[in-house]
């Protein structure tokens, strides 16, 4: 059956004129022209600027108080502690003085306790496993060891080791929490606990993303996070920062936590919403938050692509019209399923077979049903690039100066590692908005561990302005 998609990519072979049409829709919807991103892109920048000049904007632009940048000739042992969205870890990095790393880290996975109740408290718990395990935890009149915290949530940042939770995001909701100074919070569990420790940084994900990239490579100037949930950081001039009420650094920049995974969550006016990311929203535990966070982070395709499916089975255009308990239960298709079918290039679609037919337990797949399957892992994964594509422009033409010379973009993030040709289309989107030149100086590099490496290259940094 011809089809009106111009992409060969989206023609099911074997596809009813019903199944192809519902097909072209989906693409319609989901496949963005530069033209459109480059109107989104316009209004990105419009809301950077506004939150430079004042509190309570979409976008944050919340002031780190890191201002001075890593060498990468510094050397020695130094600890943190990175929360994301999922996990938790605890980390010992060494610096060998010549821009590389040693880490020696534990992952402990959140409990749902932890997700909605006794958060800083398994934290602790967390540190004192580590550091007991490798008999490191100070005693006597051993000094206070000294962590950096990567908290990858939006705070108010009040100094470098000191910051309020503005609100929760990526699935965490541990009440009595906002307005309160996260570090006190944990400061006080590991004292529950009588563990001598200091946490002397507060760090975003993505600002440890981006300390961690400098410290192997001078020229870098954004920190990014493609992952479970999205945000970035960057060097800005500290004379643009006109809300800030601080003294000038001797460096004359500041790195700023933009918070972009907000972007357009007050009015929905440009990013491209459909039915089944307008569901995936009313449905979520924090609607009309988040918005760009959403379209493209991993905790959220997976749950897209669910509502896509549903869509089309309800339809009876796909699978029979037959579903699931497993395909009808909210966040059951995890975003990894996604990657698989994407990589599927077997003639049967034989491991799209088994996502459908045993891990979500619909008892029998056509390959017409499995193609589409395929199409719509496709088109979610391929906008999650080319929307998070935006951003970077967006912060790269904000100090369109740095293109002058060579630049590095620290990533961190399992989309970016893992999601097949996330990275690819990412750098071909942005290629569409500089100029060649400008495009020739940018590198993007995975700053791989950044979050929590970075945490405690922060933490060197404290200690250093402290001594």
């Amino acid at each position: 059956m011809a089809s009106s998609a111009t992409d060969p990519r989206y023609v099911i072979d074997g596809a009813t004129a019903a199944q192809q049409e519902a097909v072209d829709s989906l693409a319609r919807q989901f496949l963005l022209t530069d033209e459109k991103l480059a109107v989104i892109i316009k209004e990105f920048r419009r809301r950077m600027e506004e939150g430079l000049t004042a509190d309570n904007k979409v976008l944050k632009m919340i002031p780190s108080y890191v201002s001075r940048r890593p060498k990468g000739t510094e050397t020695g042992s130094y600890f943190a502690i990175d929360l994301g969205g999922t996990n938790l870890r605890v980390l010992r990095v060494d610096l060998d003085g010549n821009g590389g790393v040693k880490t020696e880290h534990q992952k402990f996975t959140l409990t749902e306790e932890a997700k909605s109740r006794t958060l800083f408290d398994f934290i602790a718990q967390c540190v004192e496993t580590f550091l007991d395990d490798r008999n490191l935890r100070p005693t006597g009149q051993q000094a206070a060891i000294q962590m950096g915290f990567t908290f990858s949530y939006p705070v108010h940042q009040t100094s470098i080791n000191s910051g309020t939770l503005v609100q929760w995001t990526k699935g965490l909701n541990v009440p009595g929490c906002v307005g309160r100074d996260v570090v006190r919070l944990l400061q006080d569990a590991l004292l529950r606990l009588g563990l001598r420790v200091k946490v002397v940084a507060l760090v975003n994900d993505t600002v440890g993303t981006l300390l961690s990239a400098a410290y192997s490579d001078p020229s870098s100037q954004v920190g990014i996070i493609f992952g479970t949930g999205t945000n970035a950081a960057y060097y800005e001039d500290i004379n643009n920062l006109t809300k800030w009420k601080g003294a000038s650094p001797a460096s004359g920049e500041m790195v700023l936590n933009i918070e972009w995974g907000a972007f357009d969550s007050d009015d929905f006016g440009f990013l491209p919403f459909t039915p089944h990311d307008i569901k995936l929203d009313r449905k979520s535990i924090n609607p009309r938050k988040q918005a760009y966070e959403k379209m493209i982070s991993g905790m959220y395709l997976g749950e897209i692509a669910r509502n896509v499916l549903l869509w089309l089975t309800d339809q009876r255009l796909l699978l029979n019209g037959r579903s699931s308990e497993i395909l009808n239960a909210m966040w059951s298709i995890d975003t990894s399923y996604l990657s698989s079918a994407v990589l599927d290039g077997s003639a049967d679609l034989s491991e799209i077979q088994q996502l459908i037919e045993k891990t979500m337990n619909v008892p029998h797949s056509t390959i017409v049903d499995r193609q589409i399957f395929k199409v719509v892992a496709t088109l979610v994964g391929e906008r999650s690039a080319r929307l998070s594509a935006i951003g970077v422009v967006a912060t790269l033409l904000k100090r369109p100066e740095v293109l002058n010379k060579p630049v590095n973009i620290g990533i961190d993030g399992s989309m970016y590692e893992h999601y097949p040709d996330f990275e690819a289309i990412l750098a071909e989107t942005v290629s569409h908005f500089v100029s060649e030149e400008q495009f020739k100086n940018i590198k993007f590099s995975l700053a791989k561990d950044g979050s929590g490496v970075g945490a405690a290259i922060i933490a060197m940094l404290a200690a250093d302005s402290e001594s």
